[in-house]
């Protein structure tokens, strides 16, 4: 089949650039992308995705992690186990 609808968008150009510079490291394009998530949404009937509002806890902890704050860096999984009691 031809390729020969074309989708246009509006977007934040620093976030335009840099989700281009993550999938160039995937080694894809934007059109590629969209393709992909084209077809997945047509194999799912839907998002392949959740897509949902965080509760107050999940918020809280995803802005400190943001920010940086209580968040435990480990260099190897078995040190994570270990903190973790596993």
């Amino acid at each position: 089949m031809h390729k020969t609808s074309v989708i246009r968008a509006r977007m934040e150009p620093t976030l335009k650039d840099e989700v281009e510079r993550i999938l160039s490291r995937l080694g894809l394009t934007v059109s590629e992308t969209i393709y992909l998530l084209y077809r997945q949404i047509k194999l799912r009937r839907g998002l392949p995705f959740e897509v949902r509002i965080p509760n107050r806890l999940t918020a809280k902890v995803l802005t400190e992690s943001r920010a940086d704050k209580k968040v435990k860096h480990f260099i190897a999984k078995d040190d994570l186990y270990r903190d973790l009691g596993l």
